[in-house]
């Protein structure tokens, strides 16, 4: 995914949170700036974290000034401390003024879901597991949302719908039971899809092995029950774990045995990472 030459998504996305912002026009910055003025305005961090999302926090100044220049000495990726200065911006002021808010929402968003999936990810240090993110994202912001997971160091899960096939509680019942919607799902996908289900108990474990299922997802289990499963699986199928997992719990999963944890607390429950531009400057 690259987030500045993905026009056909990114820029569209964008451009909609900036109506957003500006419904007709920026009536605070265009009644003290008439005309075009060339300032400059400083990037501060205000947490210690890690850093996501810098090339969209330009790309937002970037439809509103053409012309406007960075200077910044991070990348995403890169641990940040509080009060460090990332960078500078120079420009159009009335460019600077007008995509502040939008700019900085993005970079803390994707900054805070990028330092959480980070910490968690430390917290499973010394096992094999890969940390997953879900489809729990906030609308028209998925392919920042994953983005940031990524650059936190997790992986992502199923991007859409159209990603991969995961059959869920109410599509078992829809079926009439996990052999039927198995074998219903193998008729209808490409060969090249895995099929995941998601289990709750011992009995659907076995009943999934039976059907030949790829992934078996143990849903709102206990650590103990997981164990079991994982045995009971015994690498026939790859294990998956979900429900309610957080950095406050992550780690009395961490020796279950699963090969991958997901968990929607990434993107639904990271907390923004702080930034603020300050110093602004007029030069001519």
């Amino acid at each position: 995914m690259n987030l500045i030459t993905d026009k056909i998504n990114v820029d569209n996305l964008i451009l909609m949170a900036l109506r957003e912002d500006v419904s007709n026009e920026d009536i605070t910055t265009n009644s003290i700036i008439s005309e075009k003025r060339e300032g400059k305005v400083q990037l501060i961090c205000k947490e210690d974290g890690i850093l996501a999302g810098i090339e969209v926090f330009k790309r937002v100044f970037q439809l509103l000034d053409e012309n406007i220049k960075f200077s910044i000495q991070k990348k995403d990726g890169e641990k940040i401390k509080n009060k460090e200065l990332i960078g500078e911006i120079y420009g159009d002021v009335r460019a600077i003024l007008t995509g502040e808010r939008t700019a900085l929402n993005y970079l803390q968003h994707m900054s805070g879901i990028a330092t959480y999936t980070n910490n968690m990810v430390e917290l499973l240090k010394g096992s094999n597991i890969k940390l997953l993110d879900t489809r729990k994202t906030t609308p028209n912001m998925r392919i920042f949302d994953k983005y940031s997971v990524k650059i936190g160091g997790g992986y992502n899960h199923r991007y859409n719908l159209s990603d991969g096939i995961l059959i869920k509680d109410n599509h078992i019942d829809a079926a009439g039971s996990i052999t039927k919607a198995i074998k219903l799902a193998k008729e209808y996908a490409p060969f090249v899809r895995k099929i995941e289900v998601e289990v709750e108990n011992l009995d659907m474990v076995a009943e999934a092995l039976e059907a030949g299922v790829d992934i078996i997802m143990l849903d709102n289990m206990s650590p103990e029950l997981m164990r079991t499963a994982v045995k009971l699986i015994a690498g026939r199928a790859e294990t998956e774990c979900s429900g309610n997992i957080s950095k406050e719990s992550i780690e009395k999963i961490k020796d279950t045995g699963v090969d991958y944890i997901s968990s929607g607390a990434l993107t639904h429950s990271a907390p923004i990472l702080d930034f603020s531009l300050k110093h602004l400057q007029i030069l001519k």
